[in-house]
């Protein structure tokens, strides 16, 4: 046991353990949501996540010598989103034929999802730095944060927001849709893929991909243009309301 122990701390201690920890626990959380045929409470997310947070917890391992590793998993994230473009490139036409329905949706979806966020907020009461931090829910976690900081909100609790949001979108989204009336249909597929990738950015649309191709491709466009449409006019709609 006390062999253990010293080569727990020795590799505990070293960068490579937050990159081999994630990628190990994540393919297994991966191997049994195969396994549970895709069901929604066996999300990998979700699991890698609760399992990753507990074992730093009674390990106590702090979050930092964590990261030192998993920095590069987070790097590639970057690249990631640019690959969803390319489901997309392979519908250019669908997307040159609907723009204007995409672009009406995109707006409606977000300013909804924003909305819905601070008025909630406000009924329960909540500090005018937590509406502000809310309101940029359902955007991606690090362009979330950068807009909170814009408007004055608080940065880390965007984070915080943002990813159970993605969470929930991701578990609750088949249910959901089963009860709203939608399908399988191909046009079905890609109405579930833009409105989870509206609620519920990154990690939703990387749900949508795993389930279907047309469902991945418009959510990670969902994805997309909410960050796009947030960035420039989240900001200037609060300066407008002077909230």
């Amino acid at each position: 046991m006390p062999d253990f122990v010293a080569l727990w701390v020795y590799l505990a201690s070293k960068p490579l353990f937050g990159l081999t920890a994630t990628l190990v626990v994540y393919v297994l959380a991966m191997s049994a949501y195969r396994r549970a045929r895709q069901a929604a409470w066996a999300n990998p997310v979700l699991w890698s996540m609760l399992v990753l947070a507990t074992a730093l917890v009674w390990t106590g391992i702090d979050y930092e010598t964590y990261f030192a590793g998993a920095q590069f998993i987070h790097f590639l994230l970057g690249p990631a989103v640019v690959a969803l473009g390319w489901p997309l490139f392979e519908r250019l036409g669908e997307l040159r034929r609907h723009w204007h329905r995409i672009v009406l949706a995109a707006l409606v979806g977000g300013s909804v999802a924003a909305v819905s966020a601070v008025g909630l907020g406000m009924l329960l009461g909540l500090p005018r730095e937590v509406l502000l931090s809310l309101a940029p829910k359902s955007v991606t976690a690090p362009v979330a944060m950068g807009i909170a900081e814009k408007i004055g909100g608080i940065p880390a609790l965007a984070a915080f927001f943002a990813v159970p949001t993605g969470v929930i979108g991701a578990l609750s989204a088949r249910w959901l849709f089963t009860r709203m009336g939608l399908g399988t249909s191909e046009e079905e597929w890609r109405m579930r893929g833009f409105g989870l990738g509206t609620a519920s950015h990154g990690i939703g649309a990387a749900h949508a991909l795993q389930v279907h191709p047309s469902a991945g491709a418009y959510a990670g466009l969902a994805l997309g243009m909410q960050v796009l449409l947030a960035a420039v006019l989240m900001p200037l709609v609060f300066r407008w309301l002077a909230l």
